[in-house]
């Protein structure tokens, strides 16, 4: 069956409709997730993913073209390691459709086949249970929690920890 979403590298062509999408569904994005609101942050954003040790993917939607949400996988790690954090976000108009969940398992895919990882961890707070719920239905497994883990808009957030192995991936 063919995706409903088409996922790429984000690249400079994106800048202005993903920081429209972005600032459309601030009501979605917050308290989770603080994206790129502007050029400049879209730019210092770009600039991170490198390829290399990190890699920002956008989804469209198919059939109309319109920005699914973003996939990032950072901080990868090769050697013995063969490991990524992933985090995503979704966009107002485009939530509870699935199409996230079929974005976030190309990126997975991609990281599994063509990128040759072991070992993905998406970092959620535990009171963001869509991302709990993608997760879950995608076969990761919660490994843990930390409290106070990442600074999101300026605070210290708790997180669980949620990760999927290559060998485990069944898609």
């Amino acid at each position: 069956m063919l995706s409903r979403v088409v996922i790429r590298p984000v690249q400079a062509s994106d800048a202005s409709e993903l920081v429209a999408a972005n600032l459309a569904s601030i009501d979605l994005h917050e308290p989770w997730v603080s994206p790129c609101r502007d050029h400049a942050s879209f730019l210092g954003y770009l600039a991170r993913c490198d390829g290399d040790r990190s890699i920002g993917f956008i989804a469209r939607e198919r059939e109309s073209g319109r920005v699914v949400g973003v996939v990032n996988l950072s901080e990868i790690v090769r050697g013995f390691f063969q490991s990524a954090y992933m985090g995503y976000y979704g966009m107002a108009g485009m939530n509870g459709r699935g199409l996230m969940g079929e974005t976030v398992s190309l990126v997975v895919a991609h990281a599994f086949r063509e990128l040759g990882l072991h070992r993905l961890e998406a970092n959620i707070q535990p009171t963001n249970e869509p991302s709990r719920a993608l997760v879950k239905r995608l076969g990761f497994r919660q490994e843990g929690y930390s409290p106070r883990y990442l600074k999101i808009d300026g605070e210290w957030r708790d997180h669980e920890r949620w990760a999927v192995l290559a060998d485990e991936w069944r898609r």
